[in-house]
């Protein structure tokens, strides 16, 4: 394994000489993207600041190419490292196009004049970032989001070997969150960079990173591969979730389950019972879901909301046991959900369970569960 080529060695890192978190020893290597997650207020945007010389260490090193910093030139760290940090900057009387190209500056001579090269470099850099429309406007006159991008671009004009940025997609819809991610990707496979980010949205640090460092309790609690990292029971000990859960499956957050008496029985599988469970969830109805294998992917959002869930282990059919604790809970419920069409053979059980109901006159067609709250007759 190559060595680290951005590192943190023996770290303290605090305000005004008052440790934060002490003993920090991480690192990132080239063509790898490391991300930070934990809590708000945790010190992951204090150790990248600290890392980056924007804030004054309190102990330890920090070692760019082999070298420590504190001894390196200012030119030489930024042909190196490039940063996109979250304040914002002061443009004014600058255009996008003028923005990107400060990018360039570690590169031309005392007068900071760009070669054609520089302008090449520019022009590219702002097409990877996909700001080709928006490149003439003045940098004050586009949204936080365009901004955002372009400070991208001025990051990669550098040419760096090692990228910094901190929550970089904060202000980011879906398209260009996942847009931002992808052009990292591309770095760090196609120009070996190193990335070194912090990160709200958990769904994205779990997909995009080789590594993650969890910070939380005024230490590194933990840094590991997402495979180790991005368990329900971890993530939820990490941020300290009471109320609701994470849910490593599919990557993000479920809500608090409606307790009570179950009113609704959904028969679901295969995903087809998750909006359902969520409609549900959302208008404040207990419910009870089954019956489910194990390895369903409706399962974990159903075990999350349900007030209760009936399953079996995965691979096997439906036993007497789970047919009758479904039964008694469908008696006891005033409707039953099918949200299903198609019964396979290890699911025959759920078919019986649906033509039960419909004898009971309890079926409600999913495209009118809306009655359940509005009052309207099936």
């Amino acid at each position: 394994m190559n060595r680290c080529y951005f590192t943190a060695r023996g770290m303290t890192v605090g305000y005004d000489g008052k440790p934060l978190i002490e003993h920090i020893e991480i690192g990132v290597r080239r063509g790898e993207i490391l991300t930070l997650i934990g809590p708000n207020g945790s010190g992951k945007s204090t150790i990248l600041k600290s890392m980056i010389r924007q804030l004054k260490l309190i102990a330890g090193t920090v070692v760019l190419d082999g070298r420590a910093m504190a001894g390196m030139k200012e030119g030489d760290i930024a042909r190196r490292l490039s940063i996109v940090m979250t304040e914002r900057i002061k443009a004014e009387l600058m255009s996008c196009y003028d923005l990107v190209a400060t990018g360039r500056y570690p590169y031309t001579g005392r007068l900071g004049l760009l070669s054609e090269e520089d302008h090449r470099i520019v022009r590219e850099a702002i097409r990877t970032v996909h700001a080709e429309e928006f490149a003439d406007r003045p940098f004050t006159e586009i949204s936080d989001g365009q901004r955002q991008r372009l400070l991208l671009a001025r990051a990669i004009c550098q040419e760096p070997e090692v990228i910094v940025l901190d929550e970089p997609t904060s202000f980011l819809d879906i398209r260009h969150k996942l847009e931002l991610l992808d052009i990292l990707k591309n770095l760090v496979r196609e120009k070996n960079v190193a990335v070194i980010l912090s990160l709200h949205e958990l769904d994205l640090a779990q997909k995009v990173s080789d590594r993650v460092v969890c910070v939380a309790n005024e230490r590194i609690d933990r840094c590991d591969t997402p495979e180790n990292i991005f368990t329900d029971e971890y993530i939820a000990r990490l941020y300290g979730i009471e109320k609701g859960s994470y849910n490593a499956l599919f990557g993000c957050p479920e809500l608090t389950a409606v307790r009570g008496e179950p009113r609704v029985f959904v028969i679901g599988g295969g995903g087809s019972g998750i909006p359902v469970y969520r409609q549900l969830q959302r208008r404040g109805i207990p419910f009870a879901a089954g019956i489910l294998q194990e390895n369903d992917v409706d399962y974990p959002v159903a075990k999350a909301l349900a007030a209760e869930c009936i399953a079996v282990p995965p691979f096997t059919a439906m036993d007497e046991a789970a047919m009758d604790r479904s039964r008694a809970l469908i008696a006891r419920c005033e409707q039953v959900v099918c949200c299903l069409d198609a019964f396979g053979e290890q699911n025959q059980g759920n078919r019986r369970l649906r033509d039960e109901a419909a004898v009971r006159g309890k079926i409600l067609k999913v495209s009118r569960l809306s009655d359940l709250w509005t009052g309207g007759e099936r």
